[in-house]
């Protein structure tokens, strides 16, 4: 790649490493866009959701989840089916900590579990400021925490994803699970939102 590769748009450089992979006999395009699909297939927020809402319904279940989110997920048969071998590692918001998440090297995400990941989360702005100032980049979200609040910014890598647990909203006791789920956003998940 030349010199101008941190100007060439994201799709751009996406590319020149697949044909530099196809180039050196590593895969094929077929066999790029087939571990894509398997990827993709499936993966969605409210995959998070279900984990989530099991969490919430069943303290057992979220002592595991906060003990080992690999397990967790794979109690809900989500886990991760394409080897990608990352550690998934669930934190909880509190009263007094809120929990964000962002990749400050590239956008470490986990896609089976919260889907695709928005552009806002790969944007430079989000994974340099929420590091800095999580409280302003919460509030350019439009939440608004209490000042006594801590929030504590976990940076993700290839090693180590992290999904947020939001606490449970007040009047969902009796709720069924399903109905929980319902209630859990993409941006609750990674910390950006309350649920």
């Amino acid at each position: 790649m030349t010199g101008t590769h941190s100007e060439l748009p994201v799709a751009a450089r996406v590319r020149q490493l697949e044909e530099r992979v196809i180039a050196a006999g590593l895969a094929t395009d077929a066999e790029l866009d087939d571990v894509l699909a398997r990827l993709y297939d499936g993966a969605s927020p409210v995959n998070g959701a279900r984990m989530v809402a099991r969490a919430w319904a069943d303290e057992s279940y979220f002592r595991r989840l906060l003990a080992d989110g690999n397990a967790a997920a794979g109690e809900l048969g989500l886990g991760d089916p394409y080897g990608l071998g990352y550690r998934l590692k669930a934190v909880a918001n509190t009263p007094q900590q809120h929990n964000l998440v962002v990749c400050t090297l590239c956008s470490c995400y986990p896609v089976s579990l919260l889907g695709p990941s928005p552009s806002w989360y790969k944007s430079l702005a989000y994974r340099s400021r929420a590091v800095r100032k999580p409280r302003a980049v919460l509030a350019e979200f439009g939440l608004e925490l209490p000042a006594g609040t801590e929030i504590a910014v976990w940076d993700a890598s290839a090693e180590t994803r992290y999904l947020v647990v939001p606490a449970r909203p007040a009047g969902t006791g009796e709720m069924p699970e399903d109905d929980l789920a319902a209630l859990v956003t993409q941006r609750g998940l990674i910390g950006t939102a309350v649920v």
